[in-house]
């Protein structure tokens, strides 16, 4: 009774608080905050929800034929952390926290190439227990009702990426180049590559005993985490590889949705390169967002948003207002040049910036969320968000500089959940609104 009393103080606290929240969701977040504090409550809707695939249609993406707008998460970990039985728990708990959120779509990592653990210990070598590790995350999703776009490898090195496939044709002596940029181009890691996929698509999962291609839990497929091919910024090389890299999936798997893994840059022949790109090495990445999101076989495009690793010697009113440009910018190439949605995949503030505060913080997440927000209701292409990134307690060896565990700060816990209850009246008759609307 001592905790409910303290609770309820908080919740009084959050309402009065600095404008952020709004007393229509004032008791659905202190229901929330409860249920996080006392796992043993049960709201009745913890039964398995029947899924259909997410499709999409123009702009936006659509689940039974109705519009279906996204808030959403990033927890690249779940499959790691789901291969031991000891930490496989918190993947149980990330996902229930989630879909007591609200959320609907969590994106995750389908790979792990030669790190520890790895999912592709070499080339077209296996290692079965990673492998029902992620069996273990999509049927756990499942029993959630979250979506999880899967991403297939990393530009990066964490977790192997497109250093480990070059790394991998070195050792086999069949390697053209030395340059990790050589994974775009080198014949032999493309058909490594093609090959992990094809595996990845038509694995059955030893839970569900559904062929991954088959099963509607899955949102879509990444083919890559913020592709960048430095060595060839007119951005020809890496638009052949998603030309070929996207047909492949497709021609495997023609019920998921397909997208790059962009981080938004305007490219080397895009006027925006001037006016919206932060700086102008963000234009001789090798990427191009309009050129690159054009693909034939590419169903949405992604943004990511990073302003304090973007720009030097700025302040969060600066950023704030970056921010804003630059989502309105892509909003409107999807709705007048694309035809497609725009996923803002990942978005953060850094903890390391100078002066930081978890208010600073709120207040981007608060902007980003209005931006769609406002972008469903006119039924434009601003078709969600996925922030970076949600863990649970005791995960400090994977908090990085923008993770959060939700639920420990009510203020930004009732964000998300303010969100969820938005996009519920705009989701006509969606599952989400089964499962959460009458909590908003």
């Amino acid at each position: 009774m001592l905790k409910l009393k303290i609770l309820y103080r908080v919740h009084r606290s959050m309402v009065a608080g600095n404008g952020l929240f709004y007393p229509t969701f004032g008791f659905a977040s202190l229901i929330f905050f409860i249920y996080m504090s006392f796992r043993n409550i049960r709201f009745g809707f913890e039964e398995e929800p029947e899924l259909s695939f997410v499709e999409r249609n123009g702009t936006q993406f659509v689940l039974d034929g109705k519009t279906f707008y996204i808030n959403g998460w990033n927890s690249y970990w779940l499959m790691v952390q789901s291969v031991d039985d000891y930490s496989r728990p918190r993947v149980h708990e990330m996902l229930k926290g989630g879909a007591k959120m609200g959320l609907t779509v969590c994106r995750t990592w389908a790979f792990n190439d030669g790190d520890y653990n790895a999912l592709q210990v070499s080339p077209g070598v296996y290692n079965e227990q990673a492998f029902k590790a992620l069996d273990y995350v999509i049927a756990e999703a499942r029993q959630h009702g979250i979506r999880l776009l899967l991403s297939l490898v990393n530009n990066l090195q964490a977790y192997g990426g497109k250093t480990q496939y070059v790394k991998w044709a070195w050792q086999e002596r069949v390697g053209l180049s030395a340059s990790n940029d050589s994974f775009f181009f080198d014949p032999s890691i493309r058909s490594y590559f093609k090959n992990y996929v094809k595996t990845i698509l038509t694995r059955k999962n030893t839970i569900t005993g559904i062929e991954y291609r088959n099963d509607p839990v899955i949102f879509g497929w990444e083919l890559i985490n913020e592709p960048r091919c430095i060595t060839d910024p007119s951005g020809d090389t890496l638009q052949d590889w998603i030309e070929e890299m996207s047909a492949f999936v497709k021609l495997i798997d023609k019920n998921h949705l397909v997208t790059i893994g962009l981080e938004g840059f305007y490219g080397p022949n895009d006027p925006k390169r001037l006016t919206v790109n932060p700086e102008a090495w963000a234009s001789r990445l090798g990427s191009d967002f309009i050129r690159n999101s054009q693909v034939s076989n590419i169903d949405f495009t992604s943004v990511h948003i990073y302003p304090d690793h973007w720009f030097h010697e700025q302040g969060v009113e600066d950023y704030l207002k970056f921010v804003s440009k630059w989502m309105l910018s892509h909003i409107e190439d999807g709705d007048k040049v694309l035809n497609t949605p725009v996923l803002f995949s990942e978005f953060g503030l850094s903890d390391t910036i100078e002066n930081f505060s978890l208010s600073d913080r709120e207040k981007m997440y608060k902007t980003i969320l209005d931006i769609t927000y406002k972008s469903a209701k006119k039924n434009k292409s601003g078709a969600g968000t996925l922030v970076w990134q949600f863990l649970v307690g005791g995960m400090n060896e994977f908090i990085d500089d923008f993770g959060i565990v939700p639920w420990e700060r009510p203020s930004t816990f009732s964000l998300f959940i303010e969100q969820s209850c938005r996009l519920t009246e705009v989701n006509d008759s969606s599952e989400q609104n089964i499962r959460f609307k009458e909590y908003c």
